[in-house]
């Protein structure tokens, strides 16, 4: 039983996995580098609890997040009306749009084993219909304001310290040093989705559901699809 459910979740466990080890790596690094900054300055350390509920870590944890979600966002709602030729990350030119109830198995449509909202009508089927594209931008959503929020009491902290006035959370949204955060982690995100899409017309990783079949033409999506 167990063994049958790791086989059969292996993909998300395994990123789930790394995530946790990344995540608590990425504290414990944090930590102590926040721990040798405070030794330099004469300052007292602080507690590795302390550190992991600090604005400091919270705001590096969340501008990674919100440029994530919102790469996977962004790629989710331009796959719907966009293509690209030969890529098998892209529907085939002249598949664009949201599909037919049919070709979505929705409604009327529906199969004996749909899911219950797939078969529901009005706003029920909608929200369904919709729903990894919404939970993806709202993830990206409170990620983005958690990011502000922490970024605004770190910024006011190096206020304090220079002996200038506290700033606002509207303030700190528009001020260079967020969105120098803010973009850097964006562009990085929009690159490797450009390139993943782009790379996959001309290069092939055998076995990879990410990758067309490795003797596929260059101008073809997935000959499976077809």
């Amino acid at each position: 039983m167990i063994v049958k459910f790791l086989r059969n979740n292996g993909l998300s466990l395994f990123f789930l996995a790394i995530f946790v080890a990344a995540v608590v790596g990425q504290s414990v690094a944090g930590w102590f580098e926040e721990n040798q900054q405070l030794t330099m300055h004469g300052e007292a350390t602080v507690a590795y609890v302390n550190f992991v509920t600090s604005s400091d870590f919270m705001v590096d944890l969340a501008e990674n997040w919100q440029s994530e979600f919102l790469q996977f966002f962004l790629f989710i709602a331009a796959t719907i009306w966009l293509v690209q030729k030969g890529s098998p990350e892209s529907k085939k030119p002249g598949e664009q749009g949201v599909e037919s109830d049919r070709e979505q198995y929705v409604g009327q449509y529906a199969l004996r084993d749909s899911p219950t909202w797939a078969k529901a009508p009005g706003i029920r089927g909608w929200l369904y219909a919709n729903s990894l594209l919404l939970v993806m931008g709202t993830i990206f959503l409170l990620s983005w304001l958690g990011q502000s929020v922490a970024g605004t009491v770190v910024a006011n902290e190096e206020q304090a310290q220079h002996g200038l006035a506290p700033l606002s959370w509207a303030d700190y949204v528009v001020s260079p040093d967020f969105w120098n955060r803010t973009l850097q982690n964006w562009q990085s995100e929009f690159l490797a989705v450009g390139c993943m899409v782009a790379f996959s017309i001309y290069l092939r990783q055998r076995g990879s559901s990410e990758s067309k079949e490795v003797g596929a033409p260059h101008h073809a999506g997935s000959l499976a699809s077809e």
